[in-house]
C-alpha cells in the first residue's frame, strides 16, 4: 500500500502524501516540461529541429518524438489510448513539427485523465504486456506508472542540453520550481 502519513504542519503544508498526490504532480509537470520545451522549440527553424547534434537520438525533433511515443506505447499497454503507429524509421511517428506539437497535446490530456482515474489498490495489481521486441512482462502496475512519468524526465533533460547547443536557454526546469508556482498561484 502506498499511503504515506499526511499531517498539516503549522504553514499548511503536508508531511508526507500518497502515490497518486504524487503521480498528479508528476503528470503536471511532465506537461509543464513539455509546454516549455515546445515553446522553445517553436521559436527554431525546422533545419534546427532537425539537426542532429550528435545526441541519443540525434536532434531535438527526434528525441521530442521519441518522449511522445514512448507515452503513447506506455498508454496503450495501461488501456488509455491505442498504440503509436510508427511510420519513420527508429519509431518515429511524426515528421511535421506542428502535428508533434497537437498529439503532444492531446497526450498530454490523456496523461492527466490516465493519472486521475488511477486508485491505490489498482497501482497494486499485477500488469502483463509485451515489450516492443515482443518479451512478456509482468509486474505491479506501480512500477510501470512510475517509470512512465520518469521516462520522460530523462529525455527532456537531453532536450534541455540540445537546446542549449543550438543557443536556446530553456530556462528553469526544476519540479520544485513548478510547484512553488502551482503555490503562489
Amino acid at each position: 500500500m502506498f499511503r504515506a502519513s499526511v499531517a498539516p504542519t503549522a504553514i499548511g503544508y503536508k508531511s508526507g502524501m500518497d502515490i497518486l498526490t504524487h503521480y498528479s504532480a508528476m503528470a503536471r509537470y511532465n506537461r509543464w516540461m513539455n509546454e516549455s520545451l515546445y515553446a522553445h522549440a517553436a521559436a527554431l527553424t525546422d533545419e534546427q529541429r532537425k539537426r542532429d547534434v550528435g545526441a541519443f537520438f540525434g536532434s531535438l525533433f527526434s528525441t521530442l518524438d521519441h518522449i511522445l511515443f514512448a507515452d503513447k506505447v506506455w498508454l496503450s499497454r495501461f488501456g488509455a489510448c491505442d498504440p503509436p503507429k510508427p511510420q519513420f524509421p527508429k519509431n518515429r511517428i511524426h515528421d511535421d513539427f506542428e502535428a508533434l506539437l497537437a498529439d503532444r497535446r492531446a497526450t498530454d490530456d490523456a496523461i492527466d485523465h490516465f493519472i486521475a482515474s488511477r486508485t491505490v489498490d489498482a497501482l497494486d495489481q499485477e500488469m502483463r504486456y509485451a515489450n516492443l521486441r515482443g518479451d512478456p512482462w509482468a509486474h505491479p502496475m506501480w512500477w510501470a506508472v512510475s517509470h512512465f512519468l520518469n521516462h520522460g524526465v530523462h529525455h527532456r533533460g537531453q532536450a534541455t542540453t540540445i537546446l542549449m547547443q543550438l543557443g536556446v536557454d530553456p530556462g528553469v526546469t526544476d519540479l520544485i520550481a513548478m510547484l512553488r508556482v502551482e503555490k503562489n498561484r
